[in-house]
């Protein structure tokens, strides 16, 4: 158990809800086991308040933070800077106090990668269809664009669509809106990258009758979704999205403490978390 003494540091998440949150067992298993003297603490802050809260962080000295729905873009404004990454994605998750200067990070895209170069799927030279076009769509999309052969991009919102396109084209990728889901049959890689799964009564994202052997399917949602399972019973492979959260927890750690934490313990701690909460 994390100790607490007069020279703790604090790091912490804030959004609304938090109390789902699976980072405060993540981190604190680390910060344990390589006797970090931080403690990791979930938040929860109304939108209302969230100037309030920012200003605790300067106030209270709390050394980073990480930051969830639905503060993501709106704490933009109240930080000193960011970094180029989380400029485009036009979103933060992660925060670093320097002093009182504070600089946003979007770790997502990244842990994302590295949860594809783990599983070892390959991206480049593929064609790859991404539902959605948020805040998920646009942290993922930002480092797709750059190795896949073709990029589609799906969302209900028309124009949100094409607002990310034009975003992604300035990065030099071959990217283009699919007005419908048949470009799903083109694919080798479908990723889900909206909140449809994260229900107990959400529909499926795609017919699953689009899929076919051999397409690889990830969702980013962190459990075995029906997407998922659906995707399986038709010969493809599967990702999750527990990966991404894990390297994406494992960046920001970096941020915060320039220390590489242990992967494999804050793994086994994330694994344990799913079965124990459940998925909904």
């Amino acid at each position: 158990m994390v100790r607490i003494d007069g020279k703790t540091e604090v790091i912490c998440i804030i959004g609304d809800p938090v109390e789902h949150s699976f980072s405060p067992a993540m981190h604190n298993a680390a910060f344990e086991s390589i006797g970090l003297n931080c403690c990791y603490l979930p938040f929860r802050v109304e939108s209302g308040k969230l100037p309030g809260a920012i200003n605790g962080i300067r106030a209270l000295n709390i050394r980073g933070a990480n930051v969830t729905v639905p503060h993501k873009q709106a704490v933009i404004p109240l930080l000193d800077s960011i970094d180029e990454e989380a400029e485009f994605i036009r979103a933060v998750n992660t925060v670093k106090n320097d002093n009182g200067i504070l600089k946003g990070y979007n770790t997502d895209g990244r842990g994302f990668m590295e949860s594809l170069r783990e599983a070892e799927i390959e991206t480049r030279d593929r064609r790859i269809l991404v539902l959605g076009a948020g805040g998920a769509s646009r942290a993922v999309c930002y480092y797709l664009s750059q190795t896949a052969s073709e990029l589609f991009i799906h969302n209900r919102n028309r124009s949100r669509g094409l607002d990310l396109i034009n975003d992604l084209k300035s990065l030099g990728g071959n990217v283009s809106l699919a007005e419908d889901l048949d470009v799903a049959s083109q694919a080798d890689i479908l990723i889900n990258a909206t909140s449809l799964g994260l229900g107990p009564d959400d529909p499926l994202p795609i017919d699953p009758d689009l899929l076919s052997p051999g397409q690889t399917v990830c969702d980013l949602i962190y459990w075995e979704t029906p997407l998922l399972v659906a995707a399986r019973t038709r010969g493809c492979r599967t990702l999750n999205g527990l990966g991404m959260l894990l390297h994406q927890g494992v960046l920001a750690f970096r941020i915060w403490t320039g220390i590489t934490p242990p992967v494999d313990l804050m793994r086994k701690v994330l694994r344990e978390e799913v079965e124990r909460k459940g998925r909904f």
